[in-house]
């Protein structure tokens, strides 16, 4: 099985009817099915962004994960149980791959009438479009001028240029 299968990629958008309810990505539902989800979703409003973060079994094990290399008892690992875990909502997949979103859960993002669906690798997020989209600019407009951090803007030709060794003449 290749990798991306086993992560939320891509993004869709999709509509919140009356009641809440909104189909989740089948694509990632596949994901979810072989994280081994019990029938439900973790949910709960991102600690920094106008959205909501969400996943199944990886997700938890990933919070897991960073409240154990926190000290027992700290405040830190309070805090941040607190800000993850208490504000998580299982919200359960029923038989035509749909979940109702909280009303709380819609406000602390925005969402109305619509729901942006955006693969982050482990878990993925729920944005209302709008904001989604101003994110999104914003994001790819820092990843190009940090593009340097992870590689994208250096090629390897084997030889330096003008910049290396050989053009630094006084």
């Amino acid at each position: 099985m290749s990798r991306e299968m086993d992560r939320f990629v891509s993004t869709f958008t999709n509509k919140v009817d009356a009641k809440g309810r909104v189909s989740i990505p089948a694509g990632f539902r596949e994901v979810l099915a072989r994280d081994g989800y019990h029938g439900g979703i973790y949910c709960y409003p991102a600690i920094d962004a106008p959205a909501l973060d969400a996943g199944g079994e990886r997700l938890a094990q990933k919070i897991d994960a960073l409240l154990e290399d926190l000290d027992d008892y700290s405040d830190e690992r309070d805090e941040l149980s607190v800000a993850l875990y208490g504000d998580v909502q299982v919200l359960k997949i029923d038989g035509d791959g749909r979940i109702v979103l909280p009303h709380d859960l819609r406000e602390h993002a925005a969402i109305t009438n619509q729901v942006t669906f955006v693969g982050m690798g482990q878990k993925f997020q729920l944005w209302e479009p709008g904001r989604f989209e101003e994110h999104r600019a914003r994001a790819r407009d820092k990843a190009r001028d940090h593009r340097k951090l992870f590689g994208a803007g250096t090629r390897s030709t084997g030889r330096q240029g003008r910049g290396g060794a050989e053009g630094a003449r006084e």
